[in-house]
């Protein structure tokens, strides 16, 4: 269980990324969504020991994740947002070496080490491939393989599936939904199809805030009876933002369509239909920030 405890932070500039940020995370994939700025990965860099927080605790069991961070990191996995490589070394030789930067220093343990790995990210057969050559979606396996050296307890992703093909992700998702069986896996994104296809537990964090925390399935109950849809001309948009609670838009064969959180049929000609995880997460940042989502 990774406990947190009212973790803030604000930088030099003013901004306060993280207010009082509170969050009990089981073993298992936990879903944390979140627009951009709303704050993910200055939680995900803090636990990740990259950064300080200004007040707070995170606690991995009994180790002290934000104070003994050498006994954090030999626990911790970690895929940045950004995750950089050598584009002219090949992927066994770069494992090889976050291998050896990992403490992993006898060459025949590190050898049996780095071929599971590789085996288990489903990157073997192009083990001698230059890094500079995979696609998006097998450089995020290779970060996943670096994560996972030294049999951590507690990984964490930040955004690993902007920008790859449905089946790159699809591919990448099945590989994290087999790691968080056994280890606390926090997915950070902002997409909400990754957390509604994975993630038993989730939270939605907004404006440095956490807004919501439970189990997606009972986030989406408490919507069932007022979610509404309705195709609307294009022009009307302004009007029916000012006039209703509009969750989101979307267009579609040309036409806009919306939705409405409202407790009754808000007008003629809107359908009710069963809601999602996406109503969900846009009626906490509609509520978190309504100004500027109406905007």
């Amino acid at each position: 269980m990774l406990a947190i405890r009212n973790l803030s932070k604000t930088y030099a500039n003013g901004v306060q990324a993280l207010k009082n940020v509170t969050l009990d995370i089981p073993t298992g994939m936990f879903g944390l969504l979140g627009p951009n700025g709303a704050g993910k990965s200055t939680l995900m860099r803090t636990l990740a020991t990259l950064q300080d927080a200004d007040s707070g605790s995170a606690h991995l069991g009994e180790l002290d994740l934000l104070h003994d961070k050498q006994a954090a990191r030999a626990t911790l996995g970690y895929l940045p947002q950004e995750f950089g490589v050598y584009p002219k070394e090949a992927a066994y030789t770069m494992l090889d070496h976050f291998a050896m930067l990992k403490g992993v220093v006898n060459a025949g343990e590190r050898r049996e080490v780095v071929e599971g790995l590789l085996k288990q990210v489903n990157l073997w057969d192009v083990r001698g491939h230059k890094l500079g050559g995979f696609s998006g979606g097998m450089r995020q396996r290779f970060g996943i393989a670096q994560a996972l050296i030294g049999n951590p307890k507690l990984i964490i992703v930040d955004e690993p599936t902007a920008g790859l093909d449905p089946e790159e992700r699809n591919r990448f998702l099945n590989l994290l939904a087999e790691i968080g069986e056994q280890v606390v896996v926090i997915l950070s994104t902002h997409i909400v199809e990754d957390v509604t296809d994975l993630c038993p537990r989730m939270a939605i964090i907004a404006r440095g805030e956490v807004k919501l925390a439970g189990e997606p399935h009972e986030a989406i109950a408490s919507l069932d009876g007022r979610i509404w849809r309705k195709t609307i001309a294009k022009g009307a948009l302004a009007d029916y933002q000012q006039r209703m609670n509009v969750l989101s838009t979307r267009l579609v064969g040309g036409q806009t369509v919306i939705h409405v959180l409202a407790d009754a049929l808000p007008e003629a000609g809107f359908e009710g239909i069963a809601p999602d995880l996406e109503d969900v997460y846009f009626g906490q940042l509609r509520a978190a920030a309504p100004a500027a989502l109406a905007a």
